[in-house]
């Protein structure tokens, strides 16, 4: 590989999803404070905190000195998650009773996930875009499950309070329309093509 990646992300399944596709990077997370940033919709907003991150983790280098004289092409990838249910959008559940509320709403029902990746040239300064989207179908969802993904950790750090490769809402899921990789935050194939443009 001829050019270095930083994933500008602490999400364990981002890192996962990148390592599938054969990638070896280093992380660097962005710690903005994503709720100060609105949008009017799910993909204005995704793309909005996607940029912010990038632009976080790109002021960081230049003040650490790593931007200076940079001989191999670095990229860096930035991403975003929201998922939409009920006409609102969810982000990080701020509480355990929020992810509560945010759960029994998938039950039965469905959710849009809305994700973004933005691909930044550390050399040239090139930024390629873009968003995807895809639908999860639900069964309904006992209480005693709910309460069971609410006491889980990851819970108050994931998009919409669900990961969708949880074994326990797993079964629950009834179809998904769109990829798998989308929902999980960092569709393979839209990320592969940014990672090309931006070279």
């Amino acid at each position: 590989m001829s050019f270095q990646i930083i994933l500008g992300s602490a999400s364990m399944a981002r890192r996962r999803l990148l390592s599938e596709m054969g990638y070896e990077f280093t992380i660097m997370t962005a710690d903005i404070d994503e709720r100060s940033i609105r949008k009017e919709t799910p993909e204005e907003l995704v793309v909005a905190l996607a940029e912010a991150k990038a632009d976080a983790i790109i002021s960081r280098l230049k003040s650490i000195g790593q931007l200076e004289e940079v001989s191999k092409e670095r990229l860096l990838i930035t991403a975003d998650t929201v998922v939409v249910s009920c006409g609102q959008i969810r982000e990080k559940p701020s509480s355990k009773e929020e992810a509560r509320s945010f759960i029994k709403g998938y039950s039965g029902s469905q959710a849009a996930v809305v994700g973004s990746v933005l691909v930044t040239n550390l050399k040239t300064g090139k930024r390629r875009g873009g968003w995807e989207r895809a639908e999860v179908y639900f069964h309904n969802i006992p209480e005693d499950i709910i309460d069971s993904l609410v006491e889980e950790a990851v819970t108050l750090n994931v998009a919409g309070g669900l990961t969708l490769e949880n074994p326990l809402i797993l079964r629950f899921v009834e179809a998904v329309v769109g990829t798998s990789d989308a929902v999980m935050g960092l569709p393979k194939a839209l990320t592969e093509k940014l990672i090309h443009e931006a070279l």
